[in-house]
């Protein structure tokens, strides 16, 4: 297949994303009717899926799918002259979650067969489609419902799944990826926008992906109540009937069990050491030497995505409010997709 024009079709993709989000509804075309209708069929057949965040994760495609941006990711890489099929078995935590490791796949000269999650069926392929018609039919992938004959794999799912992954393919060339999430360190100087940033780290997607936070380190000293008042524009997720639903049990199994935790009648903060924290609840630990924190960071490593915080803390970290803006070159779990398929 033809890159040059995969990467033209890829970038009159993202105009074409472009163009679909400044429309209102009644400026829609017959193809922009479709593209909404796929967004809200998505929506009913998975409630996380709103339309919203369908769209937040759009633009974010849009933004990174450019002629220069793509160019500079691929100039690294070099493309087969002997295509082989590579196995995805996708998440569907969040919109558009696989869509990186299809795009990896294609774009390195291989044919991607693709098991798509129940929980995300409509939007990937409509994109895929589009994205083979504004190549002019320069896109192969093939959709199975369960893989064989293929050369390679990459899967993600939960860490229990991965085990029975990592066994099922264990003859084979494979990336498999587990659970993982993101953490904030706070310095306790953080500006009333940082921490407004913050709540995006934490929020977006109802902080369902591997990217948003699910614990935070605290400075001694640092009042709750401030992070409270940052989360305040993200107070709405509670109108949604699945997030109610796991705010509800959680606050009521703390209850009984007389468990402390902090609450603001749509999240809860909780002092808790470990990383992953229930839907609705935040972890949260104090510490007094960052030296603290920067142990704990290490030997959890392998369950860390991402790290927030600010530059002057030291870490390997990102700024407040990037964690739901990666690149084309951020891969999962710090595995880069790309040179594995270099090989294969």
């Amino acid at each position: 297949m033809n890159q040059k024009a995969q990467v033209e079709g890829l970038s009159k993709l993202s105009d074409y994303i472009k163009a679909f989000l400044t429309k209102e509804e009644h400026e829609y075309s017959d193809d922009d009717g479709l593209f909404y209708a796929t967004l809200k069929r998505s929506e009913i057949e998975n409630p996380w899926f709103t339309i919203e965040n369908q769209r937040y994760a759009l633009q974010e495609w849009a933004e990174q799918l450019t002629t220069e941006n793509l160019e500079n990711w691929l100039k690294q890489y070099r493309v087969t002259n002997n295509p082989k099929k590579v196995g995805l078995i996708l998440a569907g935590n969040i919109p558009m979650v696989g869509f990186h490791d299809v795009v990896s796949v294609i774009l390195s000269g291989h044919i991607p067969m693709i098991k798509f999650s129940s929980k995300d069926i409509r939007l990937l392929p409509f994109l895929l489609n589009k994205w083979d018609e504004f190549s002019g039919g320069n896109i192969i992938f093939e959709v199975a419902e369960r893989l064989a004959g293929f050369d390679a794999v990459i899967a993600t799912g939960s860490n229990n799944t991965a085990r029975y992954l990592e066994y099922y393919f264990k003859d084979q060339l494979s990336i498999i990826r587990k659970n993982r999430t993101s953490v904030a360190v706070l310095r306790g100087d953080e500006s009333e926008t940082e921490l407004k940033l913050l709540a995006e780290d934490i929020f977006r997607y109802f902080g369902l992906g591997c990217r948003n936070v699910t614990r935070l380190f605290l400075p001694a000293d640092f009042l709750i109540d401030r992070l409270f008042e940052s989360f305040i524009s993200f107070k709405d997720v509670i109108n949604h009937n699945k997030y109610a639903n796991n705010y509800e049990y959680n606050r009521a199994i703390y209850l009984l069990n007389q468990e402390k935790f902090w609450d603001n009648n749509f999240v809860m903060l909780k002092e808790d050491e470990n990383l992953f924290s229930p839907l609705s609840v935040i972890n949260v630990s104090r510490y007094d030497d960052i030296a603290e924190v920067e142990k704990f960071l290490a030997e959890n490593s392998e369950n860390i995505q991402t790290v927030v915080a600010k530059p002057e803390l030291g870490l390997a970290s990102i700024n407040f409010g990037e964690t739901q803006h990666p690149s084309l070159s951020t891969y999962a779990d710090h595995v880069d997709t790309m040179r594995f398929l270099e090989v294969i």
